[in-house]
């Protein structure tokens, strides 16, 4: 467990980082956050996760108080006192002490570190499993914490022994609740949504990998298509590349083009 946190300009205790009821996280429900790995104690990708936090809370109407280079210093901060390698870090920037509990207030920034569990070498190895689900996220371009559906399927999931939920709506796939969604035609083009998802950071290092070996198509993808795939994988800041074994009933005995992704992917990472 780490030893600290920091909340509003100080680094207290973790176990005193605490917000208040009257939050706007708590009342509504609103706020963002950002995630990234640590290797050691060194950020994966921190340009990229800062860029993306502060897109999120510009297009939520929240003001970030800190400079860029005085986020990253508290980050740097907080990674030496805490000192636990191989964790991660969490940026969480909240719509503040709401008077009415309707109207936006002065936001509260927490920075916190956390352990996190990776996929299983089965799971590396052999896939997982999807369940496809129709919706769609509100505000899917932004890293907001609302994961309210993603909760409520959790029963869903379990009871059809899958590991993740696949979202769809209008005909079209989308992501996953906390991934991105790639498939691989009979013909080894890469293909993955491009609209009504989170652009994660994963995804985008995997893009330009990809695309220096293989035919890539961001685009939208009918559900048909995922059934006719010959293969398919998630990416994620925790998950990195991981292959689908199967999506609903289609099973997918292939996972050529995901394992060499996950190759270059880990040549990416330990050049970093």
């Amino acid at each position: 467990m780490a030893k600290w946190a920091f909340l509003n300009g100080q680094f207290i205790d973790e176990e005193l980082a605490t917000l208040h009821f009257r939050d706007l996280a708590f009342q509504r429900g609103y706020g963002i956050f950002d995630f990234f790995r640590l290797a050691g104690n060194k950020p994966f990708f921190l340009k990229d996760h800062l860029e993306r936090f502060y897109f999120s809370a510009k297009n939520m109407h929240l003001a970030l108080p800190p400079s860029r280079q005085e986020l990253e210093t508290t980050i740097f901060g907080l990674i030496k006192k805490n000192n636990l390698p191989d964790t991660g870090i969490r940026l969480s920037l909240t719509g503040g002490y709401s008077e009415d509990g309707f109207n936006l207030a002065e936001p509260n920034l927490l920075i916190s570190q956390h352990s996190f569990t990776p996929p299983t070498a089965d799971q590396r190895k052999n896939g997982i499993k999807l369940l496809t689900c129709q919706h769609q996220r509100q505000l899917p371009h932004i890293k907001t914490i609302d994961y309210l559906m993603a909760i409520w399927l959790q029963p869903l999931r379990k009871q059809n022994s899958a590991d993740d939920i696949l979202y769809y709506n209008d005909g079209f796939i989308s992501e996953c609740p906390r991934s991105n969604f790639f498939l691989v035609t009979t013909d080894n083009r890469i293909v993955t949504p491009t609209q009504n998802i989170l652009a994660g950071i994963t995804r985008k290092k995997v893009l330009e990998i990809a695309r220096n070996h293989y035919e890539v198509e961001e685009r939208k993808v009918l559900i048909e298509e995922v059934y006719s795939a010959k293969d398919a994988f998630i990416t994620s800041t925790t998950k990195q590349i991981l292959p689908v074994r199967q999506i609903d009933d289609v099973v997918f005995g292939e996972h050529t083009v995901s394992d060499y992704l996950q190759q270059e992917f880990e040549a990416l990472t330990s050049a970093q």
